[in-house]
């Protein structure tokens, strides 16, 4: 699995005492939900999103690599996957550790949108 995918883009690092929840999270075609939750711990880096109504209050896991920018005065957060990828990919349940099998099932989901 891509290193890449887990690890901020150097063009949206940002100020580690930046707090991304709350934020809208937009797709390439259109909104997805908000940040629940944000690791930039020693790891994987990733977004935890409830997409409410949207996908029937699903929460998904986005890699910190797609994160084509992030906007602090509108609080948005800009992906570089489509509102369907998000859609499809592995079903995250928070009642669940990150373990590895999840990370590799992530891994295997995710690794074609990056490499393009």
């Amino acid at each position: 699995m891509p290193l890449e995918m887990w690890s901020y883009r150097e063009a949206v690092m940002l100020d580690p005492t930046a707090n991304l929840e709350g934020f809208g999270v937009e797709a390439t075609d259109g909104s997805i939900g908000k940040i629940d939750q944000e690791t930039t711990a020693a790891g994987p880096g990733y977004l935890v999103v409830d997409t409410g109504p949207w996908i029937f209050g699903r929460q998904v896991i986005i890699p910190a690599g797609a994160i084509s920018s992030v906007d602090l005065n509108d609080e948005i957060v800009y992906l570089d996957l489509t509102r369907d990828q998000v859609k499809d990919s592995p079903a995250y349940d928070a009642m669940d550790d990150m373990d590895s099998d999840y990370l590799d099932r992530l891994g295997t989901y995710y690794t074609p949108f990056f490499h393009r």
